[in-house]
């Protein structure tokens, strides 16, 4: 489940609305698929009494010269620290309940630009998510039903989301099909750029948005040595899908700027195959390739690979890379070169045409029984140090964006 998430968002970093959202996303979710690669690998460790708490600590830093909130110029510089907490408590023999929480603080260079003195949306924010599942397994074993609902918060939104998911194997457990749906309620704080904050000069028709998540997944235990996946997601979105406090300029520099405006609804359809190949005891080959389309007119494809190397039973080395490419939105131009009779603008550079690789290095360290085990109180219960990651990759775009990030993560069991 985490893996094919982090893949969605990966693949898709120019189909955001929100500049800032989707980088904060990028640097959480680039390293918690490493982590936690899949239902399996975050749960299947669990016996029916222990918890798992999984902790995740990352930094993140970017720099480029394409800010959308200035008009596709200027600085992108953002700098951003965050921590992610996941809880998984079993009820029972069949039931679990988890608990997943996100805080992360960042300063942004580029959001600062919104205007000349400290508004609602600085140059420093803080963002908060927490989202609350429900499982149950039935007694056969091979197929479970699953809720989950969450709410995030911002200085300039709040959303709120909800969602269900189903698994089901078959006996041989060789084959499974997946099938989750999820929807997001966001009500956004309207910001205009401070030039244009007088009446009457632009307005957005709704401070709403809506988006509608449904993907199904097919897993197939090809032989001893290769399994495969193939997931098919679709996307609709509706209402505020523009960001108001980005700038747009027309051919006459000299005039006030507008806002960027982009239409009221959208679809996304990605569509992805995996493939996990046991060369050996001590290699693995995983790669994945992604095809995504919106009604933006955006058509995306992704390769990623990385390549775990066990030097012993419980300690890997891990190069990745991923290549991405895209076309651009038919509502894309650059600083200056819109035409006054579109209908429809933007200058952010998510949203135009690119080549992007990421590359890097992960470590993880997994024995068996535990790190180590310690108890918080003589008469506490026993704390085991399951595991511990380390992982550092490096993130550049032909548009001139430059970023990196490093991160740490560690589970316990109690």
């Amino acid at each position: 489940m985490w893996l094919q998430l982090i893949q969605g968002r990966m693949s898709n970093l120019g189909h955001s609305n929100h500049s800032t959202n989707w980088r904060r996303w990028l640097r959480c979710l680039c390293v918690l698929g490493t982590l936690f690669a899949g239902k399996q690998s975050l749960y299947a460790q669990s016996s029916e009494e222990a918890v798992d708490i999984d902790f995740l600590f990352h930094y993140y830093e970017q720099d480029g010269n394409h800010s959308a909130v200035t008009g596709g110029i200027g600085t992108e510089e953002l700098s951003d620290i965050a921590s992610n907490i996941i809880v998984n408590i079993p009820l029972d023999s069949v039931r679990r309940f988890g608990i997943h929480t996100h805080v992360n603080h960042y300063s942004s260079a580029s959001t600062d630009n919104i205007d000349s003195y400290i508004s609602s949306a600085s140059s420093v924010d803080n963002h908060f998510t927490l989202n609350l599942e429900y499982e149950k397994t039935f007694s056969d074993g091979h197929q479970s039903l699953g809720g989950n609902v969450g709410g995030g918060l911002e200085s300039d939104y709040i959303s709120t989301s909800f969602g269900a998911s189903w698994w089901r194997e078959n006996a041989e457990s060789s084959r499974s099909l997946t099938v989750t749906a999820k929807a997001y309620l966001d009500t956004w704080i309207v910001i205009f750029p401070e030039e244009l904050r007088a009446p009457g000069l632009v307005s957005v028709p709704t401070n709403k948005r809506r988006s509608f998540h449904v993907s199904a997944s097919w897993a197939q235990v090809v032989n001893p040595r290769l399994q495969t996946a193939l997931t098919l997601e679709t996307v609709f979105q509706q209402g505020l899908l523009s960001t108001p406090f980005h700038r747009v300029y027309f051919g006459d520099l000299v005039e006030l700027p507008t806002i960027e405006r982009l239409p009221m609804m959208r679809w996304k359809i990605p569509l992805g195959i995996r493939a996990h190949y046991f060369a050996n005891d001590w290699l693995v080959l995983r790669g994945s390739y992604r095809m995504y389309w919106d009604s933006f007119s955006i058509f995306g494809q992704t390769l990623s690979a990385d390549i775990p190397i066990k030097f012993s039973p419980f300690f890997s080395v891990y190069p990745f890379y991923r290549f991405h490419f895209q076309t651009a939105a038919r509502y894309f131009a650059p600083h200056g070169e819109h035409l006054e009779t579109a209908e429809f603008y933007s200058s952010d550079y998510d949203l135009s045409g690119f080549v992007s690789h990421k590359f890097g290095l992960g470590l993880n360290y997994a024995p068996l029984n535990g790190i180590f085990s310690f108890r918080t109180s003589p008469q506490g219960a026993t704390n085991t140090l399951r595991q511990l990651n380390m992982r550092g990759g490096y993130y550049l775009r032909s548009d001139g964006l430059r970023a990196w990030t490093v991160s740490l993560g560690f589970g316990i069991r109690r």
